[in-house]
C-alpha cells in the first residue's frame, strides 16, 4: 500500500511540477511563433495579447507523468491516441478556423477512437448498442462542454480539477488505482497550468487544450464499471460534471429562443451573466468551485449509498435552483467597484464573447 500511494503522489505532484516547468518554455514559443489571442476593440475585450499552447503544456504534463507512475496498458493508450486527435483539431482550429462541421467530425473520429478503447457504458439493463450509442453521445457533450466553459481566465481548469478529484476520490475508495493514478496525474497537469491560467491569465489553453482537456474528462468516467456498485451508478458522472453539462443545456435553450444556432457564440455564457451583475472572476470562480463540489459530494453520496435516488433527486433539484436563482435573478446582484483590491476590474469590464467567425472566443 505504501508503493500505491507513492505512485499517487508522484503522479499528481510529478505531473503538476512538469507543468509548471514546460508552460514557461511554452509561453517563450508561442510568443516567437506569434501564436497569441489579440484583443480588439470590437469582440476579444481582454487587456493585452496573451498565448495560447497551454493545452500543450496539460498534455505534455499529463502523459509524462502517466509514463512515470502509471503501468501503460491497451486503455490507456487509446485514450493517449483519442485526446491526442483533439488536440490537434484544436490545434488546427487555434492556428485556422474550422468549420462547425469540420471540428465536429474531427471530434467523431476521436471518439470513434475511445470506443474501440473499450470506452463505454457498462450497463447491465442496456443493450450493447445502447451502451455504445449512449457512450458516443456522452463524450461529445463532454468535449463541447468543456470546451464551451473555456471563456474565462481560469473557468475551465478549476472545473476540471474538481471533477476530477472526485472521480479520483470514488476510485480510490473502489479500490480501482490504475483509475486513480490516472486522475491524480490529469489533476496535478491541470492544477500546474491553473497556476499561469489563474485570473489574470498569462497564457490560455485554446481550444487544443479545451479539447484535450475534454476528452479526458469525458472518458475517465467510462473507465468505471457503476452498475456494478449501484443499480443508478451511471448517473454519477453526469452529476459530478453537472456545470458544463447545464452550460450547454442552458446555451442551447437561451441561443434556441433568441433564434440563434446552437453552435454559434453569444453573450449568454453564466459567467457573463455574473459579470453583468458585477461580479468578479474571483468570486465566480469561488462559486464554481462551490457548486461543483456540492455537485460531487451529491454523486460520490449516490456511488456509496449515502444517497437514495430519491434524495439525490431533490438534492439536485434544489442545487439547480440556486444555481439558476444565482445566475438569472437580479437578487444575486453585487455592489460595483470601480477597481478591486486584487486588480481585476469589475463587471465593467466587457467579457471576451465572440470571435469575427461566431465562434465562442479562444482562452480560458
Amino acid at each position: 500500500m505504501v508503493f500505491v500511494f507513492l505512485r499517487h503522489v508522484g503522479s499528481l505532484f510529478g505531473a503538476f511540477w512538469i507543468a509548471q516547468y514546460i508552460v514557461p518554455i511554452l509561453m517563450r514559443a508561442a510568443s516567437r511563433l506569434n501564436f497569441f489571442d489579440i484583443p480588439d476593440s470590437h469582440l476579444k475585450k481582454h487587456e493585452r495579447s496573451t498565448p495560447y499552447l497551454g493545452g500543450l503544456a496539460v498534455y505534455y504534463a499529463f502523459i509524462a507523468s502517466l509514463s512515470l507512475f502509471s503501468f501503460f496498458g491497451t486503455r490507456v493508450l487509446w485514450l493517449i491516441f483519442g485526446t491526442t486527435m483533439l488536440l490537434f483539431i484544436g490545434l488546427i482550429d487555434d492556428c485556422k478556423v474550422l468549420s462547425p462541421a469540420q471540428k465536429f467530425g474531427g471530434q467523431i473520429i476521436a471518439v470513434i477512437c475511445l470506443l474501440r478503447g473499450g470506452f463505454m457504458l457498462k450497463v447491465a439493463f442496456f443493450s450493447s448498442v445502447v451502451n455504445t450509442g449512449a457512450s458516443a453521445l456522452w463524450m461529445l457533450s463532454v468535449i463541447n462542454a468543456v470546451n464551451l466553459t473555456d471563456v474565462m481566465d481560469g473557468l475551465a481548469a478549476t472545473i476540471s480539477i474538481i471533477s476530477a478529484s472526485f472521480f479520483a476520490i470514488i476510485a480510490i475508495f473502489l479500490g480501482d488505482f490504475t483509475i486513480s493514478i490516472l486522475t491524480c496525474a490529469f489533476i496535478g497537469a491541470v492544477l500546474g497550468f491553473f497556476i499561469y491560467n489563474k485570473p489574470p491569465a498569462k497564457i490560455y489553453l485554446g481550444d487544443a487544450g479545451a479539447l484535450c482537456i475534454g476528452g479526458i474528462l469525458a472518458a475517465m468516467p467510462l473507465l468505471f464499471s457503476w452498475s456494478e456498485r449501484q443499480p443508478y451508478g451511471f448517473i454519477t458522472p453526469a452529476i459530478i460534471l453537472g456545470v458544463p453539462l447545464l452550460e450547454v443545456a442552458s446555451l442551447i435553450v437561451i441561443r434556441t429562443i433568441h433564434g440563434i444556432p446552437f453552435y454559434r457564440g453569444s453573450p449568454h455564457h453564466f459567467c457573463h451573466f455574473l459579470r453583468r451583475k458585477n461580479w468578479n472572476d474571483h468570486q465566480i470562480l469561488v462559486t464554481v468551485a462551490s457548486f461543483g463540489s456540492f455537485l460531487g459530494v451529491v454523486g460520490s453520496g449516490l456511488v456509496f449509498g449515502v444517497f437514495s435516488l430519491t434524495a439525490v433527486t431533490i438534492l439536485l433539484l434544489l442545487g439547480f435552483a440556486t444555481w439558476a436563482l444565482i445566475i438569472f435573478s437580479p437578487l444575486w446582484r453585487i455592489e460595483k467597484v470601480t477597481k478591486l483590491s486584487s486588480g481585476f476590474e469589475g463587471a465593467s469590464t466587457p467579457p471576451r464573447i465572440l470571435e469575427a467567425s461566431g465562434r465562442e472566443s479562444r482562452g480560458s
